[in-house]
């Protein structure tokens, strides 16, 4: 399918907008902490608005093509739930005050989606044009499927800062210390950046390298760039909020990466056999857009639930060894 210009104008002009506003806020009147109650209504506003554009593009090109961004959109939010834990991390290691993460998320992603944006057109071009680096695709998303599966529980506690993030600390004169939410400031006439400007950085090129997997696995469920563009910007854009709203709840979420992990690994499967009925394989199956989008629905349904199950069952355990006896 073919998408106009005018579309995607429209989607990029509206996140722009958004951010704008979105910033905003976050600018206005002194800094202050994000609460739990903030954080749900702007998870549901967001959330929401994707499922609006869905409706809409689904009456624009038809059920498949609303299939797919739905299936692209949940696909690329579940696996935005482990960046979560190192954006964590992140945030941890330099000491970033709460009334500044808001801030520091937002810009970062916006960041991380501009750098997606290259990645999704470089990817649908060498698609277009090497049809065997499905074959690629799908054996790296299963190779990424079993790492989960064998790195389960064993989550870095220390953040490891990639070869960008190093650049920009040697290029980049920064203070010691923040200066309340500035990027930049002038000392004794230098120029310099404060940590919230190296933060961002952070954020923004560690979730690139997270989109090494997710970005494969949505084209893994549809070959449309302005598809692949769109699930990705709104599942970003939601990513933030859903920081402040998960909290500690997180860590209680202990399956997530065994469901990530069968994620992936049907969608690196579904790319095998997609590319070998489109080499005209004899009796290759297909597997369709609506099977993908009830497979990874109720994946994600099953992993966080039993999750959730398991936690009572652990505190419950907990609040018994610690009550008194007798």
């Amino acid at each position: 399918m073919s998408f106009p210009l005018w579309m995607w104008i429209a989607v990029i002009a509206g996140l722009m907008v958004v951010v704008a506003v979105d910033l905003w806020i976050v600018d206005r009147g002194e800094p202050r902490e994000f609460s739990v109650r903030q954080a749900g209504i702007w998870v549901g506003f967001y959330v929401a608005l994707a499922v609006a554009f869905g409706g809409a593009l689904t009456l624009w090109s038809g059920g498949p093509a609303g299939g797919e961004f739905f299936a692209g959109y949940l696909t690329e939010y579940s696996l935005s739930v482990d960046n979560l834990f190192v954006f964590y991390i992140i945030m941890s290691r330099f000491g970033v005050p709460r009334i500044y993460q808001h801030k520091v998320l937002l810009v970062g992603i916006v960041l991380a989606l501009v750098m997606r944006g290259v990645f999704i057109a470089i990817g649908a071009a060498a698609l277009t044009r090497f049809s065997w680096l499905f074959y690629v695709f799908g054996a790296f998303l299963l190779y990424t499927a079993y790492t989960l599966i064998r790195d389960h529980g064993k989550q870095d506690e220390e953040f490891s800062e990639n070869v960008l993030l190093r650049w920009a600390r040697r290029l980049f004169p920064t203070t010691p210390d923040f200066v309340g939410s500035r990027v930049t400031v002038r000392v004794d006439g230098r120029r310099m950046v404060t940590p919230m400007l190296i933060i961002m950085i952070a954020i923004g090129t560690t979730d690139l390298l997270f989109a090494l997997d997710s970005i494969p696995a949505i084209f893994g469920l549809t070959k449309d760039a302005f598809i692949v563009f769109s699930a990705n910007a709104f599942a970003l854009m939601g990513l933030r909020q859903l920081y402040f709203l998960l909290g500690g709840l997180l860590q209680r979420l202990v399956y997530i990466s065994y469901g990530l992990a069968f994620i992936l690994g049907f969608i690196g499967v579904k790319l095998i056999l997609d590319a070998l009925h489109e080499s005209h394989v004899t009796g290759a199956p297909q597997v369709s857009i609506w099977v993908s989008l009830a497979v990874i629905c109720a994946t994600m349904a099953v992993t966080t639930v039993a999750s959730l199950i398991k936690a009572r069952k652990g505190d419950k355990a907990v609040a018994s060894a610690e009550a008194p006896q007798g």
